[in-house]
């Protein structure tokens, strides 16, 4: 299956477990939060919608405060499937967008953000992995996740590179906006 072109009229940004009791232990977690935050407020400025997943919150925490507060047209799941897609009410709010694009970054790598993944490209969606915004409690199991995405048919890049291949062109009216944000 050949991969479709990020747009904006088709992607749809998922942003898995970012919880206060996983964010801290995950490799080089300040850049993690950093471009993540990043991509996030991105999807903000050009409209797009976000949908945020926290596994077993209770005993994991909420999304942590520097992403959840990001202007943005976000929702939340809460789940206790490690694959988000195996989770019905996820299902759902992928599908109300409309979109078969989808934007997936998140921890931990190597487990629900891979299965989900994995899922979604099963079911026919075109997956996109920012890998600057992905990690795991170590680089050598994000590293291998990253690896099996790619060979299951994902494309692997960059929240930079997602970012302009959205805007399309240095005329689009958000060009300012995200230049000034990737600074």
């Amino acid at each position: 299956m050949k991969t479709e072109r990020l747009k904006k009229d088709n992607s749809v940004l998922v942003a898995i477990d970012y919880q206060t009791k996983l964010v801290p232990a995950m490799y080089e977690k300040e850049k993690l939060v950093e471009k993540s935050g990043k991509l996030i407020e991105g999807f903000g400025i050009l409209g797009l919608p976000v949908i945020f997943t926290q596994q077993y919150s209770k005993g994991l925490g909420e999304t942590i405060d520097e992403l959840k507060k990001i202007d943005c047209d976000a929702v939340f799941v809460e789940k206790n499937t490690f694959s988000a897609w195996a989770n019905e009410e996820f299902r759902k709010k992928v599908k109300d967008t409309g979109r078969k694009v989808a934007v997936v970054i998140g921890i931990e790598t190597h487990v629900c953000e891979q299965q989900t993944v994995l899922d979604m490209i099963e079911e026919g969606y075109h997956v996109y992995v920012a890998a600057d915004c992905v990690s795991s409690r170590d680089s050598f199991d994000r590293d291998v996740a990253i690896d099996r995405m790619r060979d299951a048919g994902a494309v692997i890049t960059t929240y930079e590179s997602i970012l302009f291949e959205l805007l399309g062109w240095s005329k689009a009216e958000e060009f300012k906006q995200i230049s000034a944000l990737v600074r």
